[in-house]
């Protein structure tokens, strides 16, 4: 007889692995003034990163404090996900580029102005292309009249998985991660048609492939 097992279950075992995790991290951060200067102005801030750096960077946020809301698809990993998201002390809106994503967005959107939320995105996420801004970001930023911070994370020596789409990064526990946070980026408030949103995502590809550890 096949037992099932709900993946769910594990969540709380592995919402505390991950909080050992990165509390485990010797974080060098750069441009934090940028988050906590608007956030402490109280102006709608979202956070801007790729996919294959979010383990990093969402233990950023969890070590910082920052009161996050992101997304998570509607999918079962999804509910995994957003169970653990949840107990490290997030919000989650469900949806995905791929399923539900507008309704995603609009969460996000909704509990950014209700709560004072500062929204999380990761922009090429979650299928790719590989660090190609999808229009999602820029929708909810216009929409919520955000400024967008790009962040990048350089762990020391991590573990890539090279046969995933975006090449995911795995920091090591106890190792450096060097993390840059850039200057707030503002999405323009001409109407977000075809041509404008490709302009400017790829300003802010631009941005983002220019920030590197010195």
């Amino acid at each position: 007889m096949k037992i099932k097992v709900d993946p769910v279950i594990f969540a709380p075992q592995v919402a505390f692995l991950y909080r050992w995790w990165v509390r485990s991290m010797r974080f060098d951060i750069d441009g934090y003034e940028n988050v906590i200067s608007l956030h402490e102005q109280g102006r709608p801030l979202m956070l801007a990163l790729w996919h294959n750096e979010l383990f990093s960077l969402i233990g950023l946020g969890f070590l910082k404090k920052i009161p996050l809301v992101t997304m998570a698809s509607d999918s079962k990993d999804g509910q995994i996900i957003t169970e653990v998201l949840e107990r490290i002390g997030y919000d989650v809106a469900r949806g995905s580029s791929t399923r539900g994503g507008l309704k995603a967005m609009l969460g996000v959107a909704r509990i950014m102005r209700k709560k004072g939320k500062v929204g999380a995105i990761t922009m090429d996420g979650p299928k790719g292309p590989r660090h190609e801004v999808k229009p999602g970001i820029l929708a909810i930023a216009q929409k919520t009249g955000a400024s967008i911070i790009p962040m990048r994370a350089y762990p020391s020596n991590p573990i890539v998985f090279e046969r995933s789409w975006d090449r995911f990064e795995l920091p090591k526990p106890f190792m450096p991660c060097k993390v840059l946070l850039g200057e707030p980026f503002k999405v323009t408030e001409q109407k977000l048609d075809e041509d404008i949103l490709a302009s400017e995502a790829c300003r802010l590809e631009a941005i983002m492939e220019s920030m590197k550890p010195d």
